[in-house]
Parts: C-alpha cells; sequence; structure tokens
C-alpha cells in the first residue's frame, strides 16, 4: 500500500472567472482518487494582475469552495488563489485538509516580468506540512528558478510547485523540476495550468512528478488531465541511506528581506 497518493490537476482556466473554474475543476476531480489533490497557481482566475478587483479574503468564496471539495471527498485540497490580507494582495498557497483547517504560504518570488510585484507582496516564510509520515514543501511557480529557497535542509520529503508556466519555457520548467528532484534527494511535483490566458500566453501543461533520483514517475503532457501518484518512503530512505549527500551540504542562512 503507497504511503501516499497525490492527484495532479492540469487543467484549462477561465480568464478571471472563478466560479467557472471552480465549477469546472470541481467535475475534472469528481473520479479523483488521491490522499491530496493539487490544483495550479491561482487556479480561480488565471495568472492575472487585477489583485484588487479578483481579491478574496480567508472566508471568500474560493477558500470556502476548497474547504467544502476537502470535506466531500475527504482529501486535502491545494493551490494558490488571490488573497487580500493585511492590507495587501498576496499570491498565496492554500493547503485545506478534510476538516477545514488551512495551512498557507505566500509566493516568494514574484515574476516581476510579468510586473507581478507591483500587484502582490512577497512571502518571507517557508511551511512544512506532514501528512502520512511525509513531509510537503510548497512553493509557488518563479519560486523554481531559486534554488537556494527551494533547498532542502533535511526537513522535507516532497518538493512541489504549483505553477502558471508558459509554453515558450517549457524546457526550462522540465530542467528545473529535475534539476531541484536530484539536488534535494526529494520527490518533487509541478502542476502546470494548460490552454491560453487573457493576456494571449499559451500554457503546454507538463506537469510532472520525479523521484528522488530525478526519474520520471509521471509526466502528463499537453492538454488536460487529472493523474494519481504514489509516493514511496521506503524507497525515499533506502536511497538517501545508500547516498547521503545531503551530510556534505553547505551551510547557509536565507535572509527572507535580501
Amino acid at each position: 500500500m503507497a504511503d501516499l497518493t497525490i492527484t495532479l490537476v492540469q487543467a484549462d482556466l477561465t480568464w478571471e472567472a472563478p466560479r467557472t473554474n471552480l465549477e469546472h475543476l470541481g467535475r475534472l476531480i469528481q473520479a479523483s482518487s488521491g490522499d491530496v489533490i493539487v490544483l495550479p497557481e491561482m487556479f480561480s482566475t488565471g495568472f492575472s494582475m487585477a489583485s484588487n478587483r479578483l481579491a478574496e479574503d480567508m472566508s471568500g468564496p474560493t477558500v470556502s469552495w476548497l474547504a467544502d471539495t476537502a470535506g466531500a471527498r475527504r482529501a486535502h485540497i491545494c493551490g494558490s488563489v488571490i488573497i487580500a490580507d493585511r492590507g495587501e494582495y498576496w499570491n498565496r498557497f492554500i493547503w485545506m485538509t478534510p476538516e477545514g483547517k488551512t495551512v498557507t504560504c505566500d509566493k516568494r518570488h514574484l515574476f516581476r516580468m510579468a510586473d507581478e510585484h507591483r500587484y502582490y507582496s512577497a512571502g518571507t516564510e517557508h511551511v512544512t506540512i506532514p501528512i502520512n509520515g511525509i513531509r510537503i514543501r510548497p512553493l509557488i511557480c518563479y519560486d523554481l528558478r531559486f534554488p537556494v529557497w527551494s533547498r532542502n535542509r533535511e526537513d522535507y520529503d516532497v518538493l512541489m510547485y504549483v505553477a502558471n508556466w508558459p509554453a515558450r519555457r517549457r524546457e526550462h520548467w522540465r530542467a528545473l523540476l529535475r534539476a531541484r528532484a536530484i539536488e534535494n534527494q526529494s520527490y518533487c511535483i509541478g502542476v502546470n495550468r494548460t490552454g491560453i490566458d487573457g493576456n494571449g500566453v499559451a500554457y503546454c501543461g507538463d506537469s510532472m512528478v520525479l523521484d528522488y533520483r530525478g526519474e520520471v514517475v509521471a509526466d502528463l503532457g499537453d492538454g488536460e488531465s487529472v493523474v494519481t501518484v504514489a509516493i514511496d518512503r521506503h524507497g525515499l530512505d533506502a536511497y538517501r541511506q545508500e547516498f547521503p549527500a545531503a551530510m556534505d551540504a553547505d551551510q547557509f542562512s536565507i535572509d527572507p528581506f535580501g
């Protein structure tokens, strides 16, 4: 029996249309079987800079939908949402438990080529989410390019990125996911959207699961797809014991305001 099963939801999102997207995602995950269901970045709106118009608070309809869906499916569900909090706007990763409890973290690296840093505030903290004896570290899209922020300090087993990663840089996405898995000796999961957004940006999907050796466990390719994968803790532990590269890792500290 698998230690943990994770369902990747690679969806075509309708531009700035939360109700439409939540209804569509609800249909896509109707037959999902994972302990954890992972949705893309800004799954209710697409990657929009209209934070002042689209932001919800943590009691808004999208977070309520997450709670209802997690409870109904008896599964954990997660993805990122445009959130207004403390007088600022955040690209916030939200993990919802079946009991309606949340764990959150905010995107650290804001994508300046789309002016994201002008419309959102940057997060400063990591979170680690334990489930079934496996520790998950969630991050968001552009964070993938920054290995120091993603670095495993022996504090997680699965590195998870939710994204709106454009098709024109698909080879970067694929290469960086593999690199993060290898260098951190962890599973690495990337869940991306597909389709074309309201700015005419195309997304190719390419959601993937890499194991701790950088080998492909699942590759969703193009188009909408929902795939469930198993995480094997025994294999992970055995590999880390056989090849303990983490023992020689450089020590460093992170300035969250740097």
